[in-house]
């Protein structure tokens, strides 16, 4: 390539062609200030602080602008300097100062050249975006008000780590950066590498520490991290920043790493040993029972046996689902995990109660990490690879089988979808899909729960919540919707961190075409669902429909109501319910008033109960009858109870003898407890509650009709 001679600033210098004069000035060690250039980098200039002259009436960008022969170029001319000064006040005014950068670091590139150029403030009003702050991101935090749009983050991201996650929207003021289709930077595709941190010249983009973190153990040293296959392209910086979120902790056998029904924050991965996960609360049902001597005798409640009262929907259940890459076989709920393993993933990334308790079977080193940590993780390509893999090897049978419906399914269809299906997540209210759209694919929940609603001119009409072992998307891919089929007929959206197995259409088509039976347990299930909600929204026509659901008397199938003018408050409900169940009370009397009646603090056997809503082992479940019920598994970790905003269940304690989980081997007497709601007293003719009010103000109702009268008036 033939040289070019020009001159900068009064020096002669000689550069090849297709140099540009940004270049040209910085091999002769002449500064140009910019924020959207750096070096080895495309040149785009947009923010336009590399200014010069160059000949001609109007100002050039240096680091697009080639080099040319005989050119004489001014760097730092009357007119460059004021030009480049009116362009730092135009971008000061959208910038908040001091920004995050210079705040913790005191480097935000664009604030120092205004600083050396004596500039304290702006002539221009302030500007700031719109969009404000994301701080969706358990690693990055994002603020909109400080970016300048040089596009260094996008370049970043694409060209150095092609993960081509950041891109530009909209036009003019509201321009701005966006994370895949401009989605919170939390719910994107991000893996957090922070590329775009390092990038970033002002305070737009900056690192997240953990900060007061104390988890026990050793801090994990990042070297070691990032040699073991799970941590591997991640951010050495991330995990620097980071470093306490992530220790080292060691197990001798025998020694409990969590119990079941404990809240915690974090997850754990297997580095060396074997772990015994299991569950230490008794199966068994809640159940109350007397003698024959009048109405009014005490009931007593006490655990019965699986074996003794075995429920329709427990008869070919297969296994429990848990927090960890294996299920629990029901019949024996214990099973091994290993080196590789990853447990504690819904606790960490929902903070759900543990779902079992886990114990070393032999000396263990084991890397426990908080949830921002965990987070990344799973973001990145090759761990979310490694992670589905495992899943489809080791649980996608199990999954499939121990859903009742597909329990027909033979292990060579099964291998057969190995290869085909995938494992999508989802963050907390992502929509998986959409009311009215085409149905292309059928989900299985592995992790987290979903509601399903529907969109009426009435408002939203939630028709159920999903947890593990649920599935969704069969009546648009069976042609069973409104108008034909082939067609969403409900929205359904992620609750919490959601994990769903995607079976795209051909294969479910070619699994209900091979196994009759299962598109017939479909349809037969879609047809009650269908006209449960056609009833529904029938119901409701006529009735103003945030009214009725603000009360929450829709979703009931069941309420106990006392008509105000007739009771006395003699609490004889009360009483007569506690004397029907060991002295455990199921009613409270108060509760919400809707015009002269009190509708009673009782199990409402909800048609969409938030009680569901994060079981950790998913115990607690809707009959097709709509009935609620708590399985034999349950572990009596309370969050049910939480959950109902009725406080419609409580917990009852029972002492049993089983084996010590602290000293493997032997036996104990612990206190236990279950979830219980108001059986409507099943063994008597009606609820005792009705049967002891002398003034006959206390009944159970259907609420749709009951209240249907009064609203419509």
């Amino acid at each position: 390539m033939s040289d070019l001679h020009l001159t900068i600033d009064g020096q002669a210098v000689t550069v090849p062609s297709g140099t540009t004069v940004f270049d040209a000035a910085r091999l002769q060690g002449i500064a140009i200030p910019t924020l959207c250039h750096q070096q080895n980098e495309t040149p785009v200039g947009v923010c336009r602080l590399c200014v010069v002259e160059a000949g001609g009436r109007v100002l050039s960008a240096s680091c697009v602008r080639p080099a040319e022969e005989g050119m004489t170029v001014a760097t730092n001319s009357d007119k460059v300097r004021n030009v480049r000064r009116t362009l730092l006040e135009l971008l000061m005014a959208d910038h908040p100062s001091p920004c995050a950068r210079q705040s913790q670091s005191g480097d935000c590139e664009l604030e120092t050249l205004a600083r050396q150029e004596g500039l304290s403030g702006s002539r221009f009003s302030k500007r700031l975006s719109p969009r404000g702050q994301d701080d969706s991101s358990l690693a990055i935090a994002v603020d909109h008000e400080a970016c300048i749009l040089c596009d260094r983050c996008i370049r970043g991201c694409g060209e150095i780590r092609n993960n081509f996650v950041l891109g530009r929207r909209g036009k003019g003021f509201n321009a701005g950066i966006a994370f895949d289709l401009n989605r919170p930077m939390g719910n994107s595709t991000c893996v957090s590498c922070g590329e775009c941190v390092v990038s970033c010249p002002t305070g737009a983009l900056t690192n997240k520490f953990v900060v007061q973190t104390e988890l026990g153990g050793e801090p994990a040293e990042v070297e070691d991290l990032l040699k073991l296959p799970y941590f591997q392209k991640v951010s050495g910086t991330f995990l620097e920043l980071n470093r306490n979120a992530v220790v080292r902790r060691h197990f001798r056998a025998g020694d409990i790493i969590c119990r079941e029904g404990e809240y915690g924050s974090t997850a754990f991965y297997i580095l060396e040993g074997t772990a015994q996960v299991f569950l230490s609360t008794p199966i068994a049902h809640v159940h109350t029972e007397g003698g024959a001597h009048g109405f009014f005798q005490r009931l007593g409640s006490r655990l019965l046996g699986r074996k003794q009262d075995r429920r329709e929907g427990e008869v070919n259940r297969r296994t429990i689902p848990i927090d960890a890459s294996v299920d629990l076989p029901y019949d024996n709920p214990v099973a091994q995990l290993g080196p590789g393993d990853l447990f504690g993933e819904m606790t960490c990334m929902s903070l759900y109660p543990r779902s079992a308790t886990v114990r070393a079977a032999t000396d263990c080193t084991m890397y426990e990490m908080l949830r921002n940590v965990l987070d990344i993780m799973q973001r990145n390509k090759n761990i979310k690879g490694s992670l589905d893999e495992n899943y489809k090897r080791r649980a996608l049978e199990d999954h499939l089988k121990n859903v009742p419906l597909f329990a027909s399914l033979t292990p060579e269809f099964i291998d057969s979808l190995r290869d085909r299906v995938e494992l999508v997540r989802y963050g907390k209210g992502d929509v998986i899909c959409r009311q009215g759209d085409v149905a292309d694919s059928f989900y299985l929940i592995r992790i987290g729960f979903v509601k399903v609603s529907e969109d009426h001119p009435q408002g939203e009409l939630v028709l159920n919540y999903l947890g593990r072992g649920g599935y969704f998307g069969e009546i648009g891919l069976l042609g069973m919707g409104a108008g034909g089929g082939g067609r969403r007929t409900a929205t359904c959206s992620a609750l919490d961190h959601v994990e769903v197995v995607r079976i795209g259409a051909e294969d479910f088509q070619r699994m209900v075409d091979s196994f009759p039976e299962i598109r017939q347990n479909l349809e037969s299930v879609a047809v009650k669902h269908l006209e449960q909600n056609r009833q529904r929204l029938a119901q409701t026509v006529d009735v103003p429909l945030d009214r009725f659901l603000a009360q929450g008397l829709m979703e009931a199938q069941s309420l106990l109501v006392l008509d105000l003018e007739k009771c006395t408050r003699c609490d004889s409900c009360v009483r007569a319910c506690a004397d029907a169940h060991d002295g455990v009370t199921r009613l409270i009397r108060e509760g919400l008033r809707f015009e002269n009646y009190l509708v009673a603090t009782s199990c409402r056997q909800c048609r969409d109960p938030l009680c569901m809503v994060g079981c950790p082992v998913g115990s607690i479940r809707r009959r097709q009858s709509l009935e609620v019920i708590i399985e034999d598994w349950c572990i009596g970790c309370g969050l049910c109870a939480k959950n109902c905003p009725y406080g419609n269940i409580t917990l009852h304690p029972f002492e049993v003898n089983i084996d010590n989980p602290d000293t493997p081997g032997k036996r104990a007497v612990v206190t236990k407890q279950k979830a219980t709601s108001c059986d409507l007293c099943t063994d008597h003719a009606e609820p005792s509650c009705v049967y002891a009010c002398p003034h006959d103000a206390a009944h159970r109702v259907d609420p749709n009709q009951f209240f249907r009268h009064v609203i419509s008036g």
